[in-house]
């Protein structure tokens, strides 16, 4: 006896197919943080390259100043940074070695307190100037008046995933890691601010009392800046809230006794947000 009426089960294999599809879909979401922390651990368990290492004593004094755990880590650091951010030369600027180290040492010291951290990971790509460069601004002149204007930057930080820095800049930040100025930490200190799609000085605190705190502590911080030059924190961290974080991450690594003693509370905060304590160093 024959049947023109369709099998069931034939009837049914698009949607099993479909359940299948979205199911595999899900355990591959679900197993990519394992896998990605699996091979940052084979990363960071690598031996450091003896040119690396000359390059940091060379070039990154600050490392040298860690304690013995802390410099292991900031290098288990580079390893995962150098094999997960590219960096593209611009301006006919070489990129070897020297500027993927140098750079990636000072962005890494923002991690130090996180054993596994995130790694920046809005972050595609670094791109390297040989010196400042030059990028156009639409600034309001008041009365609905728009100009365009020419800025020369040593770096910029894009919440579309990049960073842009000038290699003189960043030398010169590098050599010098007690003068509190660093545009390496000023534009990733953006990067962390970034974490929501925009710098706006908050970066993200874990709980509502965290980011009161935050909000008491810096709020009237930038406000005092605004209305009264330091002769700690430039006065370029009173443009703005977030250009105010980034201007204080630089001074909280390089300068920590200095800002302890000018404005504790600023210092605690960033020691809780960063989880270091570069008075100990």
């Amino acid at each position: 006896m024959s049947s023109d009426a369709p099998d069931p089960w034939l009837a049914a294999l698009p949607l099993l197919a479909l359940v299948l599809a979205v199911l595999l879909a899900l355990a591959a979401l679900l197993a990519q943080p394992w896998w990605t922390e699996r091979r940052r651990t084979r990363l960071r368990a690598r031996p450091f390259p003896p040119a690396w290492r000359r390059i940091l004593r060379q070039r990154v004094p600050a490392a040298a100043r860690l304690p013995a755990d802390l410099q292991q880590r900031l290098k288990g650091h580079i390893q995962v940074f150098l094999a997960e951010k590219p960096f593209i030369g611009c301006a006919g600027q070489r990129i070897a070695d020297e500027q993927r180290v140098t750079i990636a040492a000072q962005a890494c010291l923002l991690l130090l307190g996180q054993d596994r951290p995130a790694f920046y990971p809005q972050l595609r790509e670094v791109l390297v100037y040989p010196d400042a460069f030059v990028v156009d601004r639409v600034q309001a002149q008041g009365g609905g008046v728009m100009q365009e204007r020419r800025q020369a930057l040593a770096g910029e930080s894009w919440s579309q995933g990049r960073v842009i820095l000038s290699w003189a800049d960043a030398l010169a930040g590098a050599a010098d890691p007690g003068d509190g100025r660093n545009v390496v930490i000023h534009e990733f200190a953006h990067q962390i601010d970034q974490d929501k799609g925009v710098a706006d000085g908050r970066p993200w605190r874990a709980s509502r009392r965290q980011r009161q705190r935050w909000a008491a502590v810096m709020g009237p911080a930038f406000e005092q800046l605004r209305r009264q030059p330091s002769a700690l924190i430039s006065p370029y961290g009173a443009t703005d809230s977030a250009e105010f974080f980034a201007v204080l991450s630089e001074v909280f690594f390089e300068q920590p006794q200095a800002l302890m003693t000018e404005a504790p509370e600023l210092y605690r905060e960033l020691a809780l947000l960063y989880q270091v304590n570069p008075l100990a160093w």
